[in-house]
């Protein structure tokens, strides 16, 4: 897909809006179509890491009429919105590179297919030790007090969230990479604050942990410390290595100046 000239009349900037937003909608619409024929396959392995946590011969149930069909297509749509990410991503890329810089434009690319990637680890990492885990704890707390009778609708659901939770809480080694090496928020600030951004982070990992279990909570809080530190690590290299170790402390030279420079 072509990519139009950076000055337009307004019209016709809508009108390409328009015809992206229309390739967009076409695309995630039929996909979810052909995806719905084969959501049998991907409930299959949805539940796959929590079918071996149910108690001995219990099954998934579905309580409502509608309950199937909506399970279905809510699947559907979701694996459509992924399948088409990156075409979405190109569209979306294709209507506002024309306004930027080429020193600019160069950062674009790798910072979607960066951000892309983090998003399907934090999925990956949610779908392989957090979602066991998590309900292995609800499914035990349950039974304590009652007959575990799992819906399909409801697990798949929070199965969902969470690893939607998780690929949004791994977008943090990207927002804490640009913040320090831009000098938004100097490196040092942040070395400085750990204990408040430790705290906040704690705060957003119970946010956004929708089972609400401690299990979930205490895996999710460890990972983005985890990231956090890796970020920093990451950061101060690429800080020293271009800017010298004043750049730590917020020296006003950033990745773009210097490409304007060399420029």
């Amino acid at each position: 897909m072509p990519i139009g000239p950076a000055r337009m009349p307004l019209l016709d900037h809508l009108g390409e809006l328009r015809r992206r937003l229309t390739i967009v909608v076409v695309s995630v619409l039929v996909a979810t179509v052909v995806m719905y024929f084969a959501t049998p396959v991907i409930v299959d392995i949805l539940k796959d890491p929590i079918a071996s946590k149910l108690p001995e011969g219990t099954n998934f149930v579905i309580t409502t009429s509608l309950g199937g069909f909506s399970i279905r297509f809510n699947i559907a749509l979701k694996v459509a919105v992924v399948m088409c990410t990156p075409m979405i991503v190109w569209q979306i890329l294709a209507f506002f590179l024309p306004a930027l810089k080429p020193n600019e434009r160069k950062w674009v690319v790798p910072t979607v297919l960066a951000s892309v990637a983090l998003f399907f680890l934090g999925a990956i990492f949610s779908y392989f030790i957090i979602i066991p885990a998590g309900f292995e704890w609800l499914i035990g707390e349950t039974m304590s007090i009652a007959e575990v009778l799992p819906s399909l609708e409801d697990y798949i659901n929070i199965e969902m969230l969470l690893m939607i939770g998780f690929g949004v809480a791994f977008q943090l080694p990207l927002i804490v990479f640009y913040l320090a090496v831009f000098h938004i928020v100097p490196y040092a600030s942040f070395r400085a604050a750990w204990r408040y951004i430790y705290v906040i982070m704690l705060i957003v990992s119970a946010s956004v942990t929708p089972d609400a279990s401690p299990v979930t909570l205490i895996f999710m809080y460890a990972a983005m410390l985890a990231l956090y530190e890796i970020s920093l690590f990451i950061t101060r290299i690429v800080i020293v290595a271009r800017e010298g170790k004043q750049g730590l402390y917020g020296s006003r030279l950033s990745f773009m100046s210097d490409d304007e420079d060399d420029e």
